[in-house]
């Protein structure tokens, strides 16, 4: 019987970077890939774009904040595709005219400061005292570094024309988890504990004292929440 196979799809800015304790933990029983999630510039591309990178077969899937954007337009496209669904630090509502604004905003600033782009994100990504932690924002500052300028903004624009995804919740069907952070400054406990009723039978999970970015902030709870959702 071949390993299952868990794809993460990561957010905005993020790469592999992001879940290092959480491939670490997982890899032994299962095989573990991050989806490049910097190539469309919508959502409905990175979700073909991740079912190409995938192997053929069942997926556990695990989407992060725009990851788990791209992970409802996957259960859209390819629900047969998936047994498992995680939903970690997302929700499943458009984007509002003020959101959009403000992306729209940072695009122009990464055109000519994409440094003070990444500088103006890291307080709202973490809590206080986390952002504290110069190994955690290195983390963050290195991972954004690397996904760059471009896909910066390609990513915006796919998250600035995201569809509203609240009506398709009650179709999908897999076991599901959703990961709330009680500090979470981007995605507020009361879009996660809706994302969670949408979804027949999903279970809701809570990080304590993190921010947005859980699997940082807080690893150990985070893997501890996945490999329970992941057991046969």
């Amino acid at each position: 019987m071949p390993n299952p196979t868990l794809l993460i799809l990561p957010g905005l800015l993020e790469d592999a970077d992001a879940f290092v304790h959480q491939i670490e933990a997982l890899r032994d029983t299962m095989t573990v890939m991050v989806a490049d999630l910097t190539r469309s510039d919508t959502i409905a591309g990175l979700a073909q774009d991740a079912l190409r990178q995938a192997p053929a077969g069942g997926l556990r899937l695990a989407g992060h904040s725009m990851g788990g954007y791209v992970a409802l337009e996957v259960m859209r496209q390819a629900p047969e595709r998936v047994e498992r669904l995680a939903l970690l630090n997302t929700h499943a509502r458009p984007d509002s005219p003020e959101a959009t604004e403000n992306r729209r905003r940072l695009m122009a600033l990464a055109e000519k400061d994409f440094p003070a782009v990444i500088q103006s994100l890291m307080p709202k990504l973490m809590t206080d005292r986390h952002v504290q932690d110069l190994e955690m924002t290195g983390v963050i500052a290195a991972m954004a570094l690397a996904v760059g300028k471009e896909a910066f903004v390609r990513q915006e624009k796919a998250i600035i024309g995201r569809t509203d995804s609240r009506p398709h919740l009650a179709g999908i069907r897999c076991p599901t988890f959703v990961v709330a952070s009680r500090n979470d400054a981007l995605m507020p406990l009361e879009l996660l504990e809706e994302l969670a009723r949408g979804i027949p039978g999903a279970a809701l999970e809570v990080v304590e004292d993190s921010g947005h970015m859980a699997s940082i902030e807080q690893p150990e709870r985070v893997t501890q929440i996945l490999k329970a959702w992941l057991e046969p």
